[in-house]
């Protein structure tokens, strides 16, 4: 799953309901790049209703406003394009969920707005024919942003008014019967999809919320809370060709040495608490957007992506031997460990992970062989 949130620092063990709404955030916000087929769609009829208008009316304002409406639209539509990949499959912090949020919104507000402007000029005109189309173009982009953007309906409902509004008040001005009934009628409208906007993203809400706390849980070691081999699985195919389109790949395969004897001195809960403080120091040791995950028993690994050179893999790999060859307090005990690490660097988006981890553990097993003392070795 891209949403899971399990780089560097906090963002692993995050289980308070700050991190839970950011990542809940960040799903909302990939919605709204879900498909741009709706988009391609609205380009049609709205060429199409321009088309026609201009034919019927020849109105100098129309095609001006038409002209700047076709050009925010297309930059909407390739925005979407454009920024799909990334909206759906990067992993997103509300920092950039709030950008991606913005470049879908700066658009699709101005066409609203331009959409709306031609609608109150079409009324001002008095064309009847004109009228009756604006109508059914407004009330079929009105349910567009219903579809397409319910997902934040803060954005929908202030898209819906700024498309609906000036005409609705054109109509009211002409203080004729139909043309009031006509505004009031639309107006409820408006304000009736309003409400259901909210109803519909409060479930969807609740909804995301309960399956990312389900997905997270299943995708996180009991102990540590680290991401397990399957969210690592997950995380590196969502992830790789997207942080690292042409930078390099480190895979780190890493083993414990001398956690047997704590266990075995000490008792298995000893040897829990110690895993669990081995699982802090590595979060803090790796970068934003790295990875590490526990594999089982005392094995971890660690991904890094985007590296410009091979020597950043090594000193990462430095530091994780570093990191745990200081000495733990556990249950008041004070236990030295060590860790052997073993290396592998890709250029190749081809490869995946098992075939990368499997290769660190040769690596790894090689600095074994050759009698490594881990805290020194360089893999």
């Amino acid at each position: 799953m891209s949403g899971i949130l399990s780089a560097a620092n906090p963002a692993d063990g995050e289980s308070g309901s700050s991190a839970l709404a950011d990542r809940v955030y960040a799903e909302l916000v990939r919605a709204l790049y879900a498909s741009p087929v709706q988009a391609i769609y609205m380009a049609f009829i709205f060429t199409a209703y321009l088309a026609l208008v201009l034919l019927a009316t020849a109105d100098g304002p129309i095609g001006v406003l038409g002209t700047l409406a076709a050009v925010s639209w297309a930059t909407r539509l390739t925005l979407a394009i454009r920024l799909r990949r990334n909206a759906v499959t990067a992993q997103l912090d509300r920092a950039s969920a709030r950008r991606l949020e913005l470049m879908f919104a700066v658009p699709y507000g101005t066409f609203s707005a331009l959409l709306g402007l031609i609608g109150a000029r079409v009324f001002v005109l008095a064309h009847n024919d004109a009228r009756t189309l604006t109508i059914c173009v407004l009330v079929g982009f009105c349910a567009g942003i219903a579809t397409g953007v319910g997902s934040r309906p803060k954005l929908a409902t202030l898209f819906m008014a700024m498309a609906m509004a000036p005409t609705l008040l054109v109509a009211l001005l002409e203080a004729r019967p139909l043309s009031i009934g006509l505004a009031m009628i639309a107006g409820l409208f408006v304000m009736g999809g309003r409400q259901s906007l909210r109803m519909r993203h409060d479930m969807v809400k609740a909804e995301i919320g309960h399956r990312l706390v389900s997905l997270s849980l299943a995708r996180r070691d009991n102990l540590t809370a680290l991401p397990n081999r399957l969210a690592l699985h997950e995380h590196f195919e969502a992830n790789a060709k997207v942080m690292s389109p042409h930078g390099l790949i480190a895979v780190h395969y890493l083993d414990l040495d001398g956690f047997k004897p704590v266990n075995d001195a000490y008792g298995h809960g000893t040897g829990d608490r110690l895993l669990e403080q081995v699982a802090n120091r590595l979060r803090s040791a790796i970068r934003n957007g790295d990875i590490v995950a526990r594999l089982g028993g005392d094995e971890f690994a660690v991904v890094q992506f985007g590296l410009t050179r091979a020597e950043e893999a090594n000193l990462l790999a430095e530091r994780l031997r570093n990191t745990i060859a200081q000495p733990f307090d556990v249950d008041g005990h004070l236990v030295g460990i060590s860790a052997c690490v073993g290396t592998v660097v890709s250029n190749d988006r081809g490869d995946r992970l098992e075939h990368l981890l499997q290769h660190a553990d040769a690596r790894l097993y090689q600095a074994k062989r050759a009698r490594c003392t881990p805290a020194r070795q360089v893999a």
